[in-house]
């Protein structure tokens, strides 16, 4: 078996972030796929149409021995916000009953608790060696509800840096979601809200997946947005499955255009596990993100941090034991400067590895140190490794 090459980061000393004796002012941005995030109870989402869209009451997760003390119809429509308006459904996550006690993983507290704590551990080292603190905003992928978030954002080695959550449940048929943490004090959001994607089978029956998370705010006071992505997985096979990560990139392109029309001042961020490498066709010609800053222009000005790194030959996670980088972080181009300004630009990006993040030996030494083998817990991380920007400005 193939081993993936050039996986760990150089890791450059804080001096680099002085200039002419003086310090600048830092902030990592980055998101970890945290693996199945799940808790050990076995659970549903619970629909009220009657509440508003943008309560988390509306679609939330509840455990199925709550369904019998709820209000219910029998649904067999189509599962979307628009379609659940003014109804109350109970929809069953096909993922619940996997991670359980009961279940082949014997998924119990002890397992959750270790799960919680690792993850907490990556989450305040992201980015650590160049700003000596937590990043400011993490996104994070394959959540299973707003509970476990809370959870995580409770760990000891996170608790001091007071998260602040956006977390919406998507109709995903796993049951899992993408979701946002932040620092209280860095990031103050200004509105969220969720894309549904909406791809189908050669069937014509639709296939649900997970959603675009978009989050606008003010991150140390400047204006930027946010957009988490986990897009159609390549089951199926690359070519037949693309045209659905096709449609993801064109939602995607869709809400960064919206938003830069409205402000062309916005600085964003499109994150996440694209399933597709920089140079797949989603990326490059639908969503358009150059691959150097020489080709940033008002008709492409979306940058994909992560091609200078593909093309050095690192990934973010083994897909059919071949290296891929599916983990990128993408930005618009008034965060790419030739110089420090007084407003954040990009200093760098990077797939962060350290060793305890890698296996070490067997089949798949050099892979990322995942959390499951089979249905056996290996007290590992996640079967992707992280990414995060660097961002600068003169303090």
């Amino acid at each position: 078996m193939k081993k993936l090459m050039s996986f760990m980061a150089v890791i450059f000393s804080i001096m680099a972030f002085t200039q002419q004796g003086k310090l600048r002012k830092v902030a990592a941005v980055g998101f970890l796929n945290v693996e199945n995030l799940w808790d050990t109870i076995r659970s549903a989402d619970y629909i009220d149409g009657t509440k508003d869209i943008r309560n988390p009451a509306f679609h939330r997760s509840i455990p199925m021995d709550s369904i019998k003390f709820l209000e219910a119809e029998k649904y067999d429509g189509p599962w979307s916000d628009g379609a659940l308006n003014g109804k109350k459904a109970v929809r069953y996550q096909s993922g619940s009953d996997e991670f359980t006690p009961s279940s082949g993983k014997n998924y119990n507290t002890k397992i959750y608790k270790a799960k919680l704590a690792n993850e907490a551990k990556v989450i305040s080292e992201l980015g650590a060696q160049y700003t000596k603190t937590a990043p400011a905003v993490v996104g994070l992928i394959e959540v299973e509800n707003r509970q476990v978030i809370e959870d995580l954002v409770k760990q000891p080695v996170l608790a001091k840096y007071d998260y602040g959550i956006i977390h919406y449940n998507s109709y995903d048929y796993r049951g899992i979601d993408v979701a946002l943490i932040y620092q209280k004090r860095r990031f103050t959001p200004t509105n969220s809200l969720k894309k549904e994607l909406k791809v189908f089978g050669d069937d014509g029956k639709r296939e649900y997946t997970r959603d675009i998370l978009v989050v606008t705010g003010f991150l140390d006071n400047e204006k930027v947005a946010f957009f988490m992505n986990h897009w159609p997985s390549r089951r199926g096979g690359e070519a037949i499955s693309l045209p659905k990560r096709n449609a993801a990139a064109a939602l995607l392109k869709q809400q960064m255009d919206s938003i830069r029309a409205a402000d062309p001042s916005t600085k964003l961020f499109a994150m996440g596990d694209f399933n597709d490498d920089p140079v797949s066709a989603s990326l490059k010609n639908h969503l358009k993100a150059v691959a150097s800053p020489k080709d940033l222009s008002e008709t492409t000005p979306y940058l994909n941090l992560m091609y200078p790194l593909y093309k050095k030959g690192i990934a973010s996670l083994a897909y059919q034991d071949a290296p891929n980088l599916f983990d990128q972080i993408i930005v618009s181009k008034n965060l790419v400067f030739d110089q420090v300004t007084k407003e954040y630009s990009v200093y760098k990006a990077e797939i962060f590895a350290p060793p305890y993040l890698v296996n070490k030996e067997g089949n798949y030494k050099g892979y990322p140190f995942r959390s499951w083998n089979g249905d056996q817990f290996t007290g590992g991380y996640s079967d992707h490794f992280p990414a995060f920007v660097i961002l600068q400005k003169e303090p």
